[in-house]
């Protein structure tokens, strides 16, 4: 089974965030409100038709090779719950929200869109 949940690493951190719409999903790999939260995103966005046009996307924080995405994103500091979802619009930081939920995901993007 294919997922559009990618894994977002050092390696492709920056293509992923320059997408017109993108949602990263931030957890560490010991996290099981993370795992639950990918296993929601995942069924959902196996059924989504509406958000064909957004990247989502998922980066485990205690995985290695994050030094310059953690560079570029000092506000990752502030972190202090997970899971964290940050959308990104054309690269730059725009909504965010702790913890999980696809109706306040859904909610966060459609205010995006209505926003366009």
């Amino acid at each position: 089974m294919t997922t559009r949940l990618e894994q977002i690493d050092g390696g492709n951190w920056k293509d992923f965030l320059q997408a017109p719409v993108a949602v990263l999903m931030l957890g560490k790999s010991d996290c099981a409100a993370c795992q639950g939260w990918t296993q929601e995103l995942e069924q959902f966005l196996a059924d989504d038709t509406e958000w064909k046009d957004v990247r989502f996307g998922k980066m485990i924080l205690d995985k290695g090779g994050l030094f310059e995405f953690k560079k570029a994103s000092p506000w990752l500091a502030e972190l202090d719950t997970l899971p964290f979802n940050q959308i990104y619009r054309g690269g730059e930081r725009w909504k965010s929200f702790a913890g999980s939920g696809v109706e306040r995901l859904v909610s966060r993007l459609r205010s995006l869109r209505e926003s366009e």
